[in-house]
């Protein structure tokens, strides 16, 4: 399933408080926006709105760093960003760049098993997408670097770019910039936690594979489930099949060592929920995605002391 339309979900709408307060923004939409800025000759409007911003997370401070250094002979720094380094390899293979890329933290490793392959940018999105690592990743690089081919039923974080391009150009047309917002599927989770903790109970449908730890953990989706619809959730920053390991841990009160900023936050919610003091190894993992994590569940505690 595709994400939904962008008159549906890519727009700003009202929000309640507690989202402009900590639910951060989308980091694959400022992404997509910041690299078609980048790439169009606008290069100014994703530098000024990211240095107006605060508490960014890790993927979009590199995003910052590499909009000040793309254009100079400088090595390219996507720090933990796979999807930075993805786009940006990519562009530098179809322009001929020869770009050297500086990584971080998990991505190191990953790199390994990654496609090495300049001829990647004549595949058309389906090849794209047929490679061993099994990302829509190089298809969206595709996509944002000029390709106007279109699929069916495309992956979600491809049809997030499809929606990205067509807002971008749209905006352009008009005079306008285009539009950022919040991270929906951080703050779907968050809606359900924060009925959990108030003694209710939500439906939730995991829409994409960011939304599998969460989802494991309370119970909406089985481990084969989520191998059946995502099984490149092993090449994330950590095996995110792993969960039942991990919620035995918490459950017996041993420390989580996960790095995964999305393992973290699962577990963090789950032990309020269930009023488990849970201990971990990296808790500024979080800071990947969700730099105000932490501040979030204090103030999903304030609201469970409010419902006692």
């Amino acid at each position: 399933m595709g994400s939904p339309k962008e008159e549906d979900r890519r727009l700003p709408e009202e929000k309640p408080r507690w989202v402009e307060d900590y639910i951060p923004l989308d980091k694959s939409w400022i992404i997509r926006m910041g690299v078609l800025d980048l790439f169009n000759g606008n290069k100014d409007r994703i530098k000024n709105f990211l240095g107006s911003q605060k508490d960014l997370g890790g993927d979009l401070l590199a995003l910052k760093g590499v909009i000040e250094t793309w254009g100079t002979d400088e090595p390219v720094d996507v720090g933990e960003s796979a999807t930075l380094y993805r786009i940006l390899q990519f562009a530098s293979w179809k322009l001929n760049l020869n770009k050297k890329f500086i990584t971080h933290g998990t991505l190191t490793e990953r790199l390994k098993n990654m496609t090495k392959d300049p001829n990647t940018v004549n595949l058309s999105l389906n090849q794209l997408l047929a490679l061993p690592e099994k990302t829509s990743q190089w298809a969206t690089a595709s996509v944002l670097l000029g390709n106007k081919e279109r699929i069916p039923n495309p992956p979600y974080k491809l049809q997030v770019s499809f929606d990205a391009v067509e807002h971008w150009n749209k905006q352009r047309q008009h005079g306008k910039t285009w539009e950022p917002i919040h991270d929906t599927t951080i703050q779907e989770q968050a809606d359900v936690f924060l009925a959990m903790i108030q003694g209710k109970k939500m439906p939730f449908t995991p829409m994409q594979a960011e939304d599998y730890c969460f989802a494991y953990t309370f119970g909406y989706m089985s481990r084969e489930e989520g191998e059946a619809k995502w099984p490149n959730l092993r090449g994330h920053e950590s095996n995110r099949f792993e969960m039942e390991r991990i919620l035995t841990r918490a459950k017996a009160g041993e420390e989580i060592d996960s790095e995964d900023h999305r393992v973290v936050w699962a577990i963090a919610m789950w032990g309020q929920v269930n009023s488990k003091n849970v201990k971990f190894s990296y808790p500024d993992a979080v800071n990947k995605t969700w730099p105000k994590f932490w501040a979030f569940l204090e103030y999903a505690k304030s609201l469970q002391k409010l419902s006692e």
